[in-house]
């Protein structure tokens, strides 16, 4: 346990005090107007054109981005899969003509099912 607590307090550091042209920096109040002159010095205002207008076009897609609602899957449901079912040409695909056009509901409820899955998990199976 003394290993332990040697480890602890030898990685911990103490930062010395902000040093000033007026001097060290000892209370709260006068560390952080310490801080804010340094970061008003660090950061001024831009006034390059081509970096304004950088700033603006990066300004513009973000407002787009945040405005625009999440992106809402469109969800399938069985009437939906027995219409495009109806609509398939019989002798266009291998296998028994017009097998899916028999499905019975069940069946036509779990495909959409299937759908529904492939399209929240974004994981489409390979053939």
């Amino acid at each position: 346990m003394e290993d332990n607590q040697a480890a602890d307090e030898s990685s911990c550091s103490i930062s010395p005090p902000p040093v000033t042209p007026g001097g060290i920096t000892l209370s709260d109040s006068e560390k952080a107007e310490t801080l804010a002159n340094n970061l008003e010095t660090q950061f001024q205002l831009v006034t390059d054109p081509s970096v304004l207008a950088g700033i603006d076009m990066v300004d513009m897609v973000l407002r787009s981005y945040f405005m625009t609602p999440a992106s809402e899957h469109k969800l399938t449901n069985p009437e939906e899969v027995q219409e495009a079912i109806r609509g398939l040409k019989v002798s266009k695909a291998p296998g028994p003509n017009g097998a899916l056009k028999h499905l019975p509901q069940r069946a036509v409820s779990l495909l959409a099912q299937i759908f529904n899955a492939i399209l929240l998990t974004h994981h489409f199976p390979e053939a």
